[in-house]
């Protein structure tokens, strides 16, 4: 019997018998192969997600892959059968936002899979067939499950705009800063500084293109062209924009809690710095991102370290917010 996780509350959950629901005009129905757990799927969770982010009772999952089963009313019936992935906001298409492209700022309203709209955790998801990017028919469907976050990077990396041989550098070490060491290796930098506050992940930076890695509370060099962060740490955004020379170009993905240290306004205008922010992903960054893994330019697997099935979601958030440097990125498999 296929089953999917309901949040009735914060705290409060069940896994439940699902009924698929059939498309309707221009949508598609997806059988979902895999969903990350990211920490704000915890934040629904625990019930600490801001007001007017989430709405109970929820079925969560917004990094997701899977494939078309079936399509509505006006939805190409040659997409049934391909591999996929989706955007998770939910756009009203016709504000000037909208029009601009700028998805993200949709002034309708927030509306997302997995927060406001019912999520991928769960055996099939029906969501607007516009939203979809078909995958390459040889594409990694777990790999794939990444391509969210990878999007979101991808947004950070179209705004930062690095150009090759120059100097670059990523803030954070997480599932974000990874992809951002990758799309940022992809344009031949002449130099590609990660800083972290974990050792155990020079490695893997390395991997991913890295050519240089050090510790937070390490002596940092300076003069970069382009710093993207991803920590979301209190004093991320001034440990990024120390990193650059006069005239650089900083991009802030990570969301630090309230009581950040915050940009210092005078610094900014001295230097002439230029900042870029990044929440969730447009079209054009998905559309990015999907090609960018069809390249094999992107490799998301390796930041996969659990598997577990849709049943042991209690366990998939205890391992996400546990602190263990052995936990990576997190699947559900419905």
């Amino acid at each position: 019997m296929s089953s999917q996780v309901l949040v009735e509350a914060p705290g409060v959950h069940r896994v439940e018998a699902h009924t698929p629901r059939e498309p309707g005009p221009g949508e598609a129905l997806v059988a979902v192969h895999a969903v990350g757990i990211c920490g704000s799927d915890r934040e629904v969770y625990q019930g600490n997600r801001p007001e007017g982010y989430v709405r109970y009772p929820l079925v969560p999952g917004h990094e997701w892959s899977g494939t078309v089963t079936a399509v509505g009313a006006g939805v190409p019936g040659s997409l049934t059968g391909r591999k996929v992935v989706g955007e998770g906001f939910r756009n009203c298409q016709v504000c000037d936002r909208c029009h601009a492209g700028e998805t993200t700022l949709c002034s309708a309203g927030y509306e997302e899979t997995g927060f406001t709209r019912p999520g991928a955790m769960a055996a099939t998801l029906t969501l607007p067939a516009r939203l979809l990017h078909v995958l390459p028919d040889d594409a990694d469907l777990t790999a794939a499950a990444l391509l969210e976050p990878a999007a979101c990077i991808a947004a950070a990396a179209l705004k930062a705009n690095a150009r090759p041989g120059e100097r670059v550098a990523v803030v954070g070490t997480g599932t974000l800063g990874m992809f951002a060491v990758q799309f940022l290796a992809a344009g031949s930098p002449a130099e590609l500084l990660v800083v972290g506050t974990r050792g155990d992940r020079e490695a893997l930076a390395r991997r991913f293109g890295a050519s240089d890695f050090r510790l937070r509370d390490q002596e940092l060099p300076a003069g970069f062209d382009v710093v993207i962060e991803t920590a979301g740490s209190a004093s991320a955004a001034r440990t990024a924009a120390a990193l650059l020379r006069r005239g650089g170009r900083l991009v802030l993905t990570g969301i630090p809690a309230p009581g950040a240290d915050g940009l210092d306004p005078t610094d900014l205008v001295v230097r002439q710095l230029e900042v870029h922010t990044v929440f969730g992903a447009p079209p054009d960054a998905w559309a990015h991102a999907v090609r960018v893994f069809g390249a094999g330019l992107l490799d998301p697997l390796p930041l996969v370290t659990h598997e577990v099935p849709l049943t042991d979601f209690p366990r998939a958030i205890e391992l996400v917010g546990a602190g263990d440097p052995a936990v990576g990125k997190v699947l559900l498999r419905p």
